[in-house]
């Protein structure tokens, strides 16, 4: 092979890489950016886009897969062949599904209703699948129903493999296209759309929750829908809120950590809610879908090992014999942080440091701005108190730095 059609070659391989690196930049955050996917903003009534990054960029939709899952049950309820009431069995591969799930026997069963509710307040991998062979006689079958049924709406570049959304490199979707199905679920099912608020019910004697934590944080105006995790796709998020008679909808892929990508969605309704645009920005449906290749957040090897994937200062407050102690001294922290007039406090951070085959917990307040980090070791070490700063990119495992 001659030089040139080598670079030729190495060419076309960098550029069909290119559009997956790019869907994984910074966002901002109040202590710093942050690593991010594709994000979207939508006007619900008028599919108008208010803010969006890479929104027809390919993504691993992880459990807001179960947003289709649902949006087929409400039809099937609808359309009168299920009821509220009707017994949802489990099969034996649908109790074989991995967490999260209800963990009910092969030959049990809930009622549709319950497992609405478990899809929403639990993201029940197995309920997912129980539903799926429920209404199509297999998961294969029911997936297939749901690409179709994807299309019919316009989502142009999603396919399904299965019901819950557990890892198959055949599942993608697009923000755009996740936008486009949340705007369906809230017009063509007010009568079920409610579920999606759904913090926790009582299964039998177990109570089952909680629900996503948006609907706290963004309070009195979300009200639903899901969130997902797998690694590749990292923790993504389709949001609804109403605020002054207006809903809009939000899509955010990709985010390392859950807290950061629940912030970030906060700060975007924000943001779209402050825009004044005229109706004259492009429709949801008008952008283009279907770009690159799924970006991956992170590696197999490295997913659930602990990080500090934050982009603020931490604030060590000393290592303790058990968990509780170590979540007291936080907990004091915090309460400094107000006593000082700090407005922004930190995140919860309970590290388990382990020496010579012994565990303890470090206690952190994790992603401060540093003023507040400073501010707060400052007045711990004028009390003769245990406090040092630590700057990102000093948390590193094995986190030896951390025994005290």
């Amino acid at each position: 092979m001659n030089l040139r059609l080598l670079l030729c070659i190495l060419g076309l391989i960098s550029l069909a890489a290119a559009p997956s690196r790019a869907q994984i930049a910074a966002v901002a955050s109040p202590s710093g950016p942050v690593q991010a996917g594709p994000y979207v903003v939508v006007d619900a009534a008028t599919g108008e886009t208010l803010l969006e990054r890479n929104a027809g960029a390919y993504w691993y939709p992880a459990s807001l897969t179960k947003m289709m899952t649902l949006y087929i049950v409400f039809e099937e309820l609808k359309a009168g062949r299920l009821t509220l009431a009707t017994p949802v069995p489990f099969s034996e591969y649908a109790r074989s599904m991995p967490p999260t799930k209800l963990g009910l026997g092969a030959g049990q069963t809930v009622t549709v209703e319950q497992g609405v509710q478990s899809l929403v307040a639990h993201s029940a991998n197995d309920a997912a699948t129980a539903f799926g062979e429920l209404i199509s006689g297999s998961s294969p079958a029911f997936a297939q129903r749901m690409t179709e049924t994807a299309a019919r709406l316009g989502m142009n570049a999603t396919q399904f493999r299965n019901a819950n959304g557990l890892p198959d490199q055949g599942q993608m979707t697009t923000a755009r296209d996740m936008a486009i199905l949340a705007m369906a679920l809230v017009k063509q099912f007010p009568e079920y759309y409610g579920y999606f608020h759904t913090q926790q019910f009582m299964l039998g004697k177990m109570r089952i929750g909680p629900g996503i934590k948006f609907l706290d944080l963004y309070a009195p105006y979300a009200d639903g829908l899901k969130t997902g995790f797998i690694c590749a796709s990292g923790f993504n998020i389709v949001g609804s809120a109403v605020r002054d008679g207006r809903r809009l909808i939000a899509v955010a892929f990709g985010f390392r950590r859950s807290d950061l990508r629940d912030e970030f969605i906060v700060r975007l309704f924000d943001e779209a809610y402050a825009l004044k645009t005229g109706g004259n920005r492009p429709k949801i449906w008008q952008l283009r879908d279907g770009d690159g290749g799924p970006g991956t957040v992170f590696a197999l090897g490295e997913c659930g090992g602990i990080r500090y994937d934050m982009p603020g200062d931490a604030v060590w407050l000393g290592t303790y014999g058990d968990w509780k102690t170590a979540r007291h001294v936080y907990d004091t922290g915090q309460a400094d942080l107000v006593r000082l007039g700090v407005a922004r406090l930190g995140k919860e951070w309970i590290l388990p440091v382990t020496a010579n085959k012994a565990t303890r917990q470090a206690a952190i307040i994790a992603d401060l701005e540093p003023a507040a980090a400073q501010r707060l070791c400052a007045d711990y070490q004028a009390r003769k108190l245990f406090c040092q700063v630590k700057k990102p990119e000093e948390i590193v495992p094995p986190f030896g730095a951390f025994w005290r």
